[in-house]
């Protein structure tokens, strides 16, 4: 009896340790969310045997990050540990595994260095300016992209002017998402190369006023050397001014290095074309391609380009989904590519001999970004709504995935994360509808908690299994909301139907879906249906603006970063047209009108307003130009709405500075404490008269 007791006892003091513990764990905070390394993949040993990434670490104080280089073994012991290759106050990037095996190449300001495996022996490789750089498959030749001015400046043209800022243009396309043209263009060039430094001078693949990689993202994937380093394969739109502003049509050209012959091998297809990436014995070329003109979302397929019979070829024919970024396996057997899948992104293999078996190598509630294929492994990025980005070991043949970078782990084991919950919900028009739920670190069934509808931007963009760094849903959750992100219409990884639904109808069927969504979960005992906001960014912050006329009290607050607000004024001062003349219709002078511009645009509804609104935006923002956000908060203090505006003159359509960022979060949870965490003030929620406006930083009513 006595035994029984103290084992009691035991148990209970067990329990009660475990209880406080957990108690003990932070709660994500945006310092926190800032304090996390951002790990990037660089590239794997030809052998496998050694993985390299880097992990850019961010300093609050100082306002800015600086990223290292990091070797880690693809399968370490125990006492195997990441070995930091560089500790400089500069970054690292762009890092390749030279292949005589026993160097590392990478760019450090522009400049290339080398070093050994084990980081030693550092030596700068060349002076010249560089904005990427891979070796060739046999080391004897060092391919680069730098800018090169292809125009005139004003100063140019009137030299006396040494010192003016203006630029002229004639045509569009004069900026583009955070820049100005300037006349300068990213171009590609190759140099014989040998025991760590340029013996010959650099040959132009590509010396035009145009880019590749094509900007803003583009980087050195979507440029290749074939295995006997005659070829360099690469992408580019060779397109200018209004022709470029509304075409997606980018081509894969073949440069001949032995002719100097450059031929474009995806002549005639009018979408995206991009990331070309040659067969391990150099008969096949494969690269992403979009079928349809001007759809930025289309269907990613692999086509095939066979060297020798100049014949092309559709891989994944009849494939509903996404196939992103392939890759070869070794033996030139099968190509693995990322794809959405049901809210997720997964690793996929297609068999390239036996065409069309279909292989879904990963699963579970994660998403893997890019892949490098080595012998039995494929080695990607991995992150999900609880944990960001890590290096990851997936094997060939069971889809086990193993971690091999750490850079996180001892800060993520004091955080305590909440749970995420994966429901169908059905649609107004009776389909079924993947959302994601996401309650606080401590959740209580029992209680009620102030809920938070997210409205995810794209429009085409999924709900994934996504770690960010802004809209971090864990990090809303840690506030005590519960939060709920659904797959509304319009999203990939559901199929071609549900992905394509949203375009000419911005405002219909998608918002439906949002509304049934917190309509739905608003049935859950522990959702305060007195206590719900909506938020999002670009469309999501367009969808915010539309509910605000359209959502029939249900809301106690709206936060919308970098909204589309009114539809002709946006349509007038973007700069992709490709993605407006697809989504709304073409412009508003168009004959006939779309229809989209007097049904869908916020604007025309925003007399319905009666609800107070946080609006954010950016001056560098020339996707969804500033003057949108201005015209919101302009329309509702002048309908007295309590309203503020968070405007950041040094950002574009996201907010990457880190005291900026965590500015965004101290008022993006000050604005929804003060609506549905304080207590209910019932005169918040109607119009009444303006105020005239308080001396703040941030522009306040």
């Amino acid at each position: 009896m006595k035994t029984r007791k103290l084992l009691f006892i035991f148990v209970f003091v067990l329990l009660g340790f475990f209880k406080t513990e957990a108690q003990e764990k932070k709660h994500l905070s945006p310092e926190l969310l800032w304090q996390l390394g951002r790990v990037s993949l660089q590239d794997v040993s030809a052998d496998g045997v050694w993985v390299l990434y880097s992990v850019k670490r961010y300093k609050l104080e100082e306002n800015k990050g600086q990223a290292d280089l990091y070797i880690a073994k693809a399968w370490p012991t125990k006492e195997e540990k990441p070995i930091q290759l560089t500790h400089t106050p500069e970054s690292e990037y762009n890092a390749r595994f030279h292949p005589d095996g026993q160097h590392i190449g990478f760019l450090r300001n522009g400049h290339l260095y080398e070093m050994k495996l084990d980081g030693s022996e550092e030596r700068q490789v060349s002076e010249m300016e560089m904005t990427g750089f891979s070796y060739s498959p046999q080391g004897y030749f060092l391919l680069y992209t730098t800018e090169v001015k292809h125009e005139p400046s004003p100063s140019d043209i009137y030299p006396d002017l040494d010192k003016t800022t203006g630029l002229l243009y004639d045509d569009l396309m004069f900026r583009h998402w955070t820049e100005w043209e300037d006349g300068y263009y990213s171009n590609i060039f190759y140099a014989p190369y040998q025991d760590g430094r340029l013996v010959g001078d650099p040959q132009p693949v590509m010396n035009e006023a145009y880019d590749s990689p094509l900007k803003p993202f583009g980087g050195m994937e979507q440029i290749t050397w074939s295995p006997d380093e005659r070829f360099i394969a690469y992408t580019c739109k060779k397109l200018k001014g209004v022709e470029y502003a509304r075409s997606t049509n980018s081509d894969i050209y073949l440069f001949d290095r032995k002719t100097g012959y450059t031929s474009n091998i995806s002549q005639g297809m009018q979408g995206y074309d991009m990331n070309p990436t040659f067969s391990p014995d150099g008969k096949v070329l494969i690269w992403n391609s979009m079928k349809t003109p001007g759809y930025e979302s289309d269907r990613n397929r692999i086509f095939a380009h066979d060297m020798q019979k100049k014949i092309r070829w559709e891989i994944t024919k009849g494939l509903d989904q996404n196939a992103d970024n392939p890759q070869w396996a070794p033996d030139g057997s099968s190509i693995y590519f990322t794809s959405p899948w049901r809210g997720s992104i997964q690793i996929f293999q297609i068999d390239f001999t036996k065409k069309g078996r279909l292989r879904q190598l990963t699963g579970g509630h994660y998403n893997h970004y890019g892949v490098i294929v080595r012998e039995n492994n494929v080695f990607t990025l991995r992150c999900s709504m609880k944990k960001p980005h890590e290096v990851y070991r997936v094997v060939r043949q069971t889809g086990k995935a193993i971690q091999v970078s750490h850079a996180n782990d001892d800060l993520l084991n004091d955080i305590a994360m909440g749970k995420v919950i994966k429901k169908w919900v059905k649609t107004t028009d009776g389909k079924r509808m993947l959302v994601w739920v996401i309650v606080p670190p401590d959740f209580d069934p029992e209680k009620k908690y102030p809920t938070l509808l997210y409205c995810q931007g794209g429009p085409q963009s999924t709900v994934s299994q996504f770690w960010s760094y802004r809209w971090n849903f864990e990090l809303m959750a840690a506030q005590g909301y519960v939060v709920v992100a659904p797959n509304r219409r319009g999203l990939p990884s559901f199929g071609r139907k549900w992905n394509d639904e949203i375009a000419g109808d911005w405002g219909g069927q998608a918002q439906q879906d949002l509304l049934t969504a917190i309509d739905e979960l608003s049935k859950e005992p522990y959702v305060d249906t007195s206590r719900l906001g909506a938020v999002g960014a670009s469309y999501g912050g367009y969808s915010v603006y539309w509910l605000a006329g359209h959502h029939q009290g249900r809301f106690k607050t709206f936060i919308a970063h970098a909204g589309l607000f009114n539809l002709e004024s946006w349509y007038g001062s973007t700069e992709e047209l490709f993605f407006a003349d697809h989504d709304i219709g073409g412009p508003y002078w168009k004959d006939p009108r779309p229809e989209s511009y007097d049904k869908f645009s916020p604007h025309l509804f925003v007399q319905n307003w009666d609800t107070p609104i946080l609006i954010i935006h950016n001056q560098l923002d020339f996707r969804v130009p500033l003057e949108e956000g201005l015209q919101a908060f302009t329309a509702a203090r002048l309908q007295g709405l309590d309203a503020r505006l968070l405007y950041f003159p040094d950002e574009g359509h996201w907010v990457l500075k880190p005291q900026n960022g965590v500015l965004w979060h101290r008022v993006f949870f000050d604005w929804l404490a003060r609506y549905l965490k304080e207590k209910p003030d019932k005169t918040k929620n109607t119009k009444k008269d303006i105020l005239p406006p308080k001396k703040t930083t941030i522009m306040d009513h």
